[in-house]
Formats: structure tokens, C-alpha cells, sequence
């Protein structure tokens, strides 16, 4: 599937965001903007129950992606950040020890160290290697008897190195802690089981790879787990209640879901559901391996995360000699109408793993959607730019 034929761009940047959606999401948004836009859960007349069956659909439709038992354990939010701030600021009590690892989002990093300064928390941040990766064995180390919540990310939206959730799950359970998971670039692209894996809360984008529209998401909440609410107010539900309802998920929805957004993002669900997020996976591993044999074969090219032919997300972030990596993102959008992502992606920690947090890093990530053309495309886009510095 390709953009129209007014939209050239080479689009290298699903990272931050996938691009183009498939037409069944764009189709879902449109129908729900001009047949079911009332308002869910907030009357009882028919387009408020049909906006209502859009959510109770979605729900039921992420949870068999993720094989959650019940889909009112999904709370939806407006992106992966506000998932992770939910669950780490509702989570989190005065004197906890928190593990995170050494890849973290801002999303995760900022939210601690807000933490340590107002409840007086402990955090660890478990080192990673230069390739991104952080071992199972780290998080047990860590482990002291306050620790009460360890935080994956999945795979680093840096070096696309994916972290072993599964046994790090393993550990958690045993000890009685509690595990978070952001699937920021994991949701849609690689399998997810959250019992199997052992993840308690699981937060995942809508806009990446499950290809629904921008403004979507959610977070995972294990039965076992309980929130603080990071907002309050109207949910439709006990509206007679000074407080916040017990009932999930109205606990933690409060003010107006985003019924089109979701009805995009249930169609772009389903449609990684068809293709599978097994096959997804491998054809963006061979693109991304692709890409860097490319690369490597470019002189002064320097790359970062997992070496050829290792397990990793479609990420592939480099280092140019001698040219700066916003300017060459720069040259490859002007020149070359490639769309990549430069600089330090919100992810410090995982540069200062890296070594790069002097210069950042070019980063190109392809899709379920790139093709082989396209990878071949920015690789001689890159030969033409580094000819230009020597």
C-alpha cells in the first residue's frame, strides 16, 4: 500500500508515527465523524449507544490482540505517554524503589524524577550495553525489599534492541512486584502475550504499530492492580458520586473518549490482526536488515543497536562521519523527500549507552508498508550525502 501519487515522500519515519494508515481506518474515522460522533456513555439515545458499541468494540479487539481476559481491563488514553503516566503516577506510593531500565522514554524518566522529588522514591536505572539491551539478570540485582515496580521498555526507540519482557516477567511475579511494559514500538510489530509475559500493566500507542490515527492508546491494568486516577471527573457513570467510580474502565476515562480516533484504531487493529504481528515483524526485521548491509557497506557510517542479523524492531539508527544528523535528515527531506527522524529522539539514557549524547543520531524506521525500493532509495540517498562531506 503506498500514499497517493501526491504525497512522494519516502516515508522513514514510523518510529514516531506509521504512515499511510490502510483505507479501512481512514473509512472507520469518517463514518464515525458522520453517523455515530455523539457523545459515549452519556445517553441513551441511539447514536450515544452506537459511539458506546465503537468503544466497547475496540476494547474487545485490543484485548485479543494482547490476550487480555477482560476488556474493561483497557483504559484508553489519548498516547503512550499519558498510558505511562497513568500507571506510574497512580502506581507509585512515598518510599517505593522503582527499576527502569537504561532505554527509557522521557515519558518514563520524567515521571520518576518528578516522583524523587515529591514522594521521596528511590529509582534504579539499570545500564544498558552499547546496543541497547538490558539483561533479566540486571533487574533481579536491583531488587531490594522496597522495590515495588520494575519498567520495561520494550524495545528502545533508539537502537530497536528488544528486552527480554517475558523473563524479566518471570522474576517479577516471583518476587511479588509489579511489572510495566511500554510497547510503544512493540504494540502491532511484535507479538504480545501479557500472561504469558507476566506484565501487570502494558501501555501501547494506537498511532504506531497498531496504525490508528494520532490522539489514541491505552494501558493495560492487571485485576491485581489498582490506580490513582491520574484525571477526574465525568464519566457517565455514578454522576450522583463526589468520587471518581471503582468500576473499570470508567475509572480511569474521565471526560469524552476519542470515538473516532477509536473506531480508526479498532480498523487499523484488525488489520494487524489479518496480517499478523508475526509476519509484520519479519518483514520489518528484513527491511531494517536491508537497510543497514547498506549502510555498513557506506564508509565513516557507524551504527547503532543489535549487529546484523540479531532480533531487533525496524529501527535503524546511525551515525554519518563528519556531518551533522540534523542537517543530513535535513538534506534527505529536501533533496531527497525522505522522511527520517535526527537528534536525541527523548530517550538520553539510551544515547548515553550509545556514546552518541554529543551529536545524537540519524534515525530510519520503516513500516509495514515500506518497501525494498525505498530502502534502496535512502541507502544511495546516504552514498550521495557522504560523498558530499569527503
Amino acid at each position: 500500500m503506498r500514499a497517493d501519487a501526491q504525497d512522494p515522500v519516502i516515508y522513514l519515519d514510523h518510529a514516531a508515527t506509521s504512515w499511510p494508515k490502510p483505507p479501512s481506518v481512514i473509512d472507520a474515522v469518517v463514518k464515525a465523524m458522520e453517523h455515530d460522533a455523539a457523545n459515549p456513555g452519556r445517553g441513551s439515545h441511539q447514536m450515544a449507544v452506537r459511539a458506546s458499541r465503537i468503544l466497547f468494540d475496540t476494547r474487545k479487539t485490543i484485548a485479543k490482540l494482547f490476550h487480555i481476559s477482560n476488556p474493561n481491563d483497557i483504559a484508553f488514553a489519548m498516547n503512550t505517554t499519558m498510558a505511562l503516566n497513568t500507571a506510574i503516577k497512580g502506581f507509585v506510593k512515598p518510599g517505593d524503589h522503582v527499576i527502569a531500565t537504561g532505554v527509557e522514554h522521557n515519558s518514563v524518566r520524567r515521571p520518576l524524577e518528578l516522583l524523587k522529588k515529591t514522594l521521596g522514591i528511590a529509582v534504579t536505572y539499570l545500564e544498558a550495553d552499547e546496543q541497547g539491551g538490558v539483561a533479566a539478570r540486571q533487574v533481579e540485582q536491583a531488587i531490594v525489599p522496597h522495590t515495588r515496580l520494575v519498567i520495561v521498555n520494550h524495545s528502545s526507540n533508539l537502537t530497536g534492541a528488544i528486552l527480554p519482557v517475558a523473563e524479566i516477567g518471570e522474576i517479577t511475579r516471583k518476587r511479588g512486584i509489579k511489572l510495566l511494559v511500554d510497547a510503544a514500538q512493540t504494540a502491532g510489530a511484535v507479538e504480545i502475550d501479557v500472561e504469558a509475559m507476566g506484565v501487570d500493566m502494558l501501555a501501547f500507542p494506537g498511532h504506531k504499530g497498531l496504525l490508528g490515527p494520532q490522539g489514541t492508546g491505552g494501558l493495560y491494568i492487571h485485576p491485581s492492580v489498582d490506580l490513582e486516577p491520574l484525571l477526574h471527573g465525568g464519566t457517565g457513570s455514578q454522576s450522583e458520586s463526589p468520587e471518581q467510580p471503582t468500576v473499570r474502565p470508567d475509572r480511569y476515562e474521565a471526560g469524552t473518549q476519542n470515538t473516532p480516533g477509536l473506531a480508526g484504531l479498532k480498523a487499523g487493529v484488525q488489520y494487524v490482526q489479518q496480517e499478523t504481528a508475526a509476519r509484520i515483524y519479519q518483514k520489518e526485521w528484513h527491511l531494517a536488515q536491508l537497510m543497514m548491509e547498506g549502510l555498513i557497506a557506506v564508509n565513516g557510517v557507524r551504527m547503532l543497536g543489535p549487529h546484523a542479523g540479531k532480533p531487533r524492531t525496524g529501527i535503524v539508527s546511525f551515525i554519518l562521519e563528519g556531518a551533522d544528523p540534523s542537517e543530513t535528515a535535513f538534506i534527505l527531506d529536501q533533496h531527497y523527500k525522505i522522511a527520517v527522524r535526527s537528534g536525541f529522539h527523548c530517550t538520553p539514557l539510551a544515547h548515553q549507552a550509545a556514546g552518541t549524547m554529543e551529536t545524537g543520531a540519524v534515525r530510519a524506521s520503516v513500516g509495514c508498508f515500506t518497501t525494498e525500493q525505498e530502502v534502496e532509495a535512502f541507502i544511495q540517498a546516504i552514498k550521495e550525502i557522504k560523498q558530499h562531506y569527503n
